[in-house]
């Protein structure tokens, strides 16, 4: 009988992703216990926000005015410079708020989470946790989950808004469209499905995302180029993940929920 020889690298990669969904699991799989890991959940929610929060306005608002300016040009010339409300705030809501919300929190956050718990592990943190009998996934994993996949869900919500403001500008004020016919057609296109699925997006992403940042951390070189290069692994692992994961989920909603025109 033969076997199949797998690949260094390919294996290697393989045991990468088994073990980060492990971490991410016995993380999840604590998470009953909430008086345990709360006030770091507040810490961590605190200096996420904190770190966030600029950052993804000033991302969203010349992001929604630069999409109002190019959709509103091309519907000047088609006669229907009306909708460019409805895609402006369509696009904000079904693909840009969770990828935004994503690719801040991990870059701002899960750098900060990766060199934090990296730095924790060339310190022998780790390992003093485990010999005086305290899980260090519960312990540290699990709060900054939840944080991040909360933060990440608000950052949504404000990017819609940012961005809306911002497109609110350019096609109003300066492409003379009424504020109701900017509005209205954003109403009439989207749907509660699409917020929906928003939302459990930029909490998937926020999920990820802080996984992905401890992950890299726990298992980095106990050295501070180590952790450097944990916190670099990080972010690139974190943004391939987020663009396949939105990639399958929005393809599954499609099929489900065709757009309606």
């Amino acid at each position: 009988m033969t076997t199949v020889q797998i690949p260094v690298r390919l294996r290697g990669a393989l045991v990468e992703v088994g073990t980060l969904f492990v971490i991410m699991l016995e993380g999840l799989r604590f998470s009953w216990n909430v008086r345990r890991w709360f006030w770091e959940f507040v810490e961590q929610c605190w200096f996420l926000a904190r770190v966030t929060s600029v950052p993804v306005i000033l991302v969203a608002l010349p992001l929604g005015a630069t999409v109002a300016l190019q959709v509103g040009q091309l519907a000047e010339q088609l006669g229907a410079q009306s909708a460019t409300g409805g895609a402006v705030i369509v696009g904000l809501v079904r693909q840009v708020a969770p990828i935004a919300a994503a690719l801040i929190i991990a870059g701002a956050g899960g750098s900060a989470m990766a060199a934090d718990v990296g730095a924790r592990r060339i310190r022998d943190e780790l390992a003093a946790m485990e010999v005086m009998g305290v899980n260090p996934v519960h312990r540290l994993v699990t709060p900054r989950l939840w944080a991040a996949s909360l933060v990440s869900t608000l950052l949504a919500s404000l990017v819609i808004i940012a961005g809306a403001l911002g497109g609110f500008v350019f096609n109003v004020l300066l492409q003379e469209v009424t504020p109701g016919a900017y509005f209205d057609g954003a109403v009439s296109l989207l749907r509660m499905s699409d917020m929906i699925v928003t939302l459990f997006k930029a909490w998937l992403f926020g999920l990820v995302s802080a996984g992905v940042a401890c992950h890299m951390g726990m298992n980095c070189a106990t050295s501070p180029v180590g952790v450097g290069r944990a916190v670099n692994q990080a972010i690139v692992v974190a943004f391939l993940l987020v663009f396949v994961l939105n990639y399958v989920i929005t393809t599954v909603y499609f099929l489900a929920y065709p757009p309606v025109i």
